[in-house]
């Protein structure tokens, strides 16, 4: 499933030939994906302008003209093309239709934004812009990594007495809201703490010192395109490539990139997920 790095990602491709720009035709090709989408979704997109491109933990934000943001979650394999670029950033032309495209928003612009998704775990939601903070899938979210608000003393308080391992609390979304799976395993070998230590025990030193690592293990991911594992593209059919610089995930068995290490990466499974360490490197 895309994490904030992917999501932030499709957002940034699409804020070009999105904002500012009105909605000349919407096309709603079913009646639902995880759940069913609104009522008269596409006549209530249809003419309207979007004022900005917003996106909160792993959710993008479609603030409308008239008052309503459309929320976009792409679940585990949907995608957000873009074709038909005015500005001359996607060269290719508008595709023949697929049997996955469930939502097509044909811009004034010219340009045509295709919501793909072939296994339908991806959503989409309208809601009042001036209330959407109180929708039920944003209304218990933490603070964003990259905000002022997610900071050392946020995260020292939220991670005391707790009896969860480090790497369950960090995916808990009202600690912190985008994070997954992979930038997880990520930012805990870099900050060399063991996925399965107790949080309540890790010193509050080596908690606060995880902050500036998860900023700048998303920073780097974002600026990569993302992460490419299976379905994720960028809005203009690329892949991400920070797959390359994992240094835990995904390398079950090979050596640790530690200098003098001299270990290999191990595997554990945790609340159903993998997880990825160094034994030797993360206490």
């Amino acid at each position: 499933m895309p994490e904030l790095p992917e999501v932030e990602t499709v957002r940034r491709g699409l804020a070009p030939v999105m904002e500012g720009a009105a909605i000349a035709r919407a096309q709603v090709n079913r009646p639902d994906l995880r759940w069913p989408f609104p009522d008269c979704m596409a006549q209530r997109l249809t003419g309207q302008r979007v004022d900005r491109l917003r996106r909160r933990s792993k959710y993008i934000l479609v603030d409308l003209s008239g008052g309503e943001t459309l929320l976009i979650h792409l679940g585990m394999s949907g995608r957000m093309l873009v074709s038909g670029d005015p500005l001359g950033q996607f060269v290719h032309d508008h595709p023949a239709p697929e049997k996955h495209d469930h939502v097509v928003l044909d811009m004034e612009n010219g340009a045509r934004i295709t919501f793909n998704d072939p296994r339908r775990f991806g959503a989409m939601d309208l809601m009042p812009t001036d209330s959407a903070g109180m929708h039920p899938l944003l209304a218990s979210l933490g603070p964003e990594p990259l905000g002022n608000a997610f900071n050392e003393a946020h995260l020292v308080a939220a991670l005391r007495g707790r009896g969860m391992p480090m790497k369950s609390a960090l995916l808990d979304q009202k600690i912190v809201a985008g994070l997954g799976n992979i930038y997880v395993c990520e930012a805990l070998f870099r900050a060399g703490i063991h996925p399965a230590r107790k949080a309540g025990r890790v010193a509050a030193n080596r908690i606060a010192a995880l902050v500036p690592i998860v900023r700048a293990v998303l920073s780097e991911a974002i600026e990569a395109g993302g992460s490419s594992l299976r379905d994720f593209r960028q809005a203009d059919g690329e892949l991400g490539y920070f797959q390359h610089s994992f240094d835990a995930y995904g390398r079950e068995g090979e050596p640790c990139r530690t200098p003098d290490c001299g270990d290999t990466i191990r595997r554990l499974v945790q609340s159903g997920r993998s997880t990825f360490y160094c034994p030797s490197c993360q206490r």
